[in-house]
């Protein structure tokens, strides 16, 4: 039986915090505090939590927050962060089915260890819930490429599945349901040869410390390629529309607010260089948008989600 906690907000038998400062779970460390922050202790208190909270409350899916922005005003929404018991991950033949929570990284070893290819998965930040939110990608491949099904909890408490027609996966897009938490997936790879396997991801890894500032605080790509398709990583690859060389044709790298900088190394990527706020981070960015405009004609699109309200 759900009891309500005389604030309205269903009781819950994982976690249930109020007031959490967002800062503390996002990559870029700033952010205002959410209403709430759930962690469910598994499908069904999430699902149960869920069907009893009011359906004018806001729900926020929130991975490790590699991908995000959270304004100085915090969110004003209960924010659902799964954690243990949502990242198991089990191969069997082609199939590797892993929780929501599950890194990216650990994904791509435990598949390659098994000989199934989900190598691109291995330099991705976040979790493996929302890798198939935002479709991502690299080397030119897509999370839409392996995707199979998803065990989903909507908003109304319902669990059920979804196939990838139900996705509509875009470039860096899917129409998962508004509220709706990602708790499982499963994808179907090629299958290869561990060794091999685990070769090709050394090599990414080597390649992406050599060109990314892995070691400062970032979100990942801060915008999405004008061409509309991530790099391949071959030496064929044309860079004409790639987000990071219009920034450089607007003369964008290394550009500064407060303690926000567009990077050196690469100047896809907004980093935190200390002491930064949301604002400066996000308004560094509108700028380098605003730049590229005027320099190139090319608007660019935000990949870095950004929620919540301003300071």
């Amino acid at each position: 039986m759900i009891v309500m906690i005389g604030t309205g907000i269903p009781d819950v038998r994982g976690s249930l915090t109020a007031h959490k400062d967002l800062s503390t779970l996002t990559w870029l460390r700033v952010g205002g505090p959410a209403d709430w922050l759930l962690q469910p202790a598994d499908v069904q208190d999430l699902s149960d939590f869920l069907k009893a909270l009011g359906l004018d409350v806001p729900v926020f899916p929130m991975g490790v927050g590699s991908n995000l922005i959270v304004r100085d005003g915090g969110l004003r929404a209960v924010v659902v962060r799964l954690g243990r018991g949502f990242n198991e991950i089990k191969v069997e033949g082609d199939m590797v089915t892993a929780g929501a929570a599950a890194l990216d990284a650990h994904v791509a070893r435990r598949a390659a260890d098994a000989g199934v290819d989900l190598t691109f998965l291995r330099t991705i930040p976040g979790t493996l819930g929302g890798a198939v939110r935002m479709n991502a990608g690299c080397y030119g491949s897509y999370t839409a490429d392996v995707f199979h099904s998803a065990q989903v909890v909507l908003r109304d408490g319902t669990i059920t599945t979804l196939a990838p027609a139900d996705m509509n996966f875009r470039y860096r897009q899917s129409d998962l349901p508004t509220g709706a938490v990602l708790t499982s997936v499963t994808l179907r790879a090629p299958l290869g040869d561990p060794a091999h396997l685990n070769a090709r991801m050394a090599d990414q890894l080597a390649k992406r410390d050599a060109t990314q500032p892995t070691k400062d605080r970032s979100a990942g790509s801060t915008f999405r390629n004008p061409a509309g398709f991530s790099s391949t990583g071959r030496a064929d690859d044309v860079h004409d529309l790639k987000a990071w060389k219009v920034i450089d044709d607007a003369g964008m790298r290394g550009a500064t607010r407060g303690g926000a900088q567009m990077s050196e190394k690469h100047s896809n990527f907004l980093i935190n260089t200390g002491g930064a706020s949301a604002a400066d981070l996000e308004g560094l960015g509108e700028e380098v948008r605003k730049k590229v405009y005027d320099s190139s004609g090319i608007t660019l699109e935000w990949e870095i989600m950004r929620i919540g309200e301003p300071g």
